[in-house]
């Protein structure tokens, strides 16, 4: 093991994009776990887009990442050494380890002995992104056969597997993605009915055609423009799941809109936000649905995986330029 520890540390709060110097890479000594505490060595690094709203200092869902402090994330590690009476080295678990090689924890997710999938699985489809999906879609959304679902950022980690849920439940699902290659994707491998290019000129032409019978369900994650078109063509009674607003969270200035609010009102629809963290208590029943579709193939999943922790900022903004699909990750070292 080596002597240092490597941590991306938040030296400044950005301002727009993620610029150099926003983010600085020091080293630190390797802690020694104290009693009930455990070390992990970090395998692979989620990178999320929420890692951009906890840069700023705006009100969130947690309290922002301080600055001169380790940056935030979750991550799936091994344990390497151990005081705590309910780990021992080599579990593997999962946590909020932060963007640095090793971290002491006296929580975390271990995994199941049962786990038979690869590892970046349980930080994908099987972890916090599948989750998202699943509680967001079934308990939000409450999608009933027959119904249009409209997916945004259906190429992403938690938008290509809405859309499948979405099939499995009997839906028509329409998917939005930021380029014809992404769209083929979805509609080939994942099976969403169409997909459709926002930046296409006719996009609104071409979402009307998509949704014949206009909108019932519409799982956010974009807002912007794309929310916009999507509100004018709601149904009545219809459920914007509001898992996410990418297309804001490196704005310089307030972000105005939805121009179509008033929607809201005259199709009586109903728009809920949701953080996945607050249906922890109900992960068993998660694990137990999700893994019997994952491993019978009735949901597939993406992994985009970067190699080496001096990455991490670069990596990041992949998710601002449309440069992955499904999950990205970080992978520090070796599994075991």
């Amino acid at each position: 093991m080596p002597a240092m520890n490597r941590q991306w540390i938040l030296a400044r709060r950005p301002v727009g994009d993620i610029a150099a110097g926003d983010l600085e890479l020091r080293e630190a000594p390797i802690p020694e776990p104290a009693e009930g505490e455990f070390l992990a060595r970090t395998i692979y690094l989620s990178l999320d887009p929420t890692n951009r709203i906890w840069m700023s200092d705006q009100d969130q869902y947690m309290p922002p990442v301080n600055i001169g402090e380790v940056m935030r994330g979750g991550t799936l590690g091994v344990v390497e050494r151990s005081c705590h009476p309910g780990f021992k080295p080599g579990d593997i678990v999962s946590g909020i380890g932060g963007w640095q090689e090793y971290a002491l924890a006296h929580v975390a997710q271990k995994l199941p002995a049962q786990a038979n999938l690869p590892l970046p699985a349980y930080m994908s489809v099987m972890g916090m992104t599948g989750a998202t999906a699943y509680f967001g879609l079934l308990d939000i959304g409450k999608p009933q056969a027959g119904e249009t679902l409209v997916v945004s950022a259906a190429a992403g980690a938690v938008g290509s597997i809405v859309g499948q849920l979405g099939k499995l439940k009997g839906c028509h699902v329409v998917g939005i993605a930021g380029s014809d290659q992404k769209c083929r994707h979805v509609v080939e491998d994942f099976g969403f009915d169409a997909c459709l290019n926002y930046r296409s000129a006719s996009f609104a032409q071409e979402l009307n055609a998509a949704c014949p019978r206009g909108i019932d369900i519409d799982f956010e994650n974009v807002g912007g423009t794309i929310l916009d078109d999507i509100l004018a063509r709601i149904n009545l009674r219809a459920r914007i799941v509001l898992c996410g607003l990418i297309a804001s969270y490196n704005a310089k200035n307030p972000v105005p809109g939805p121009y179509n609010f008033a929607q809201l009102l005259m199709k009586r629809a109903h728009l809920e936000g949701f953080i996945v963290s607050d249906y922890m208590r109900r992960m068993k029943e998660f694990w137990n649905e999700m893994s019997g579709w994952v491993e019978s193939g009735q949901i597939k999943y993406d992994v985009t995986i970067v190699r080496g922790l001096e990455q991490a900022p670069d990596a990041l903004r992949l998710l601002f330029t449309g440069g992955n699909t499904g999950k990205l990750l970080l992978q520090l070292g070796d599994e075991p």
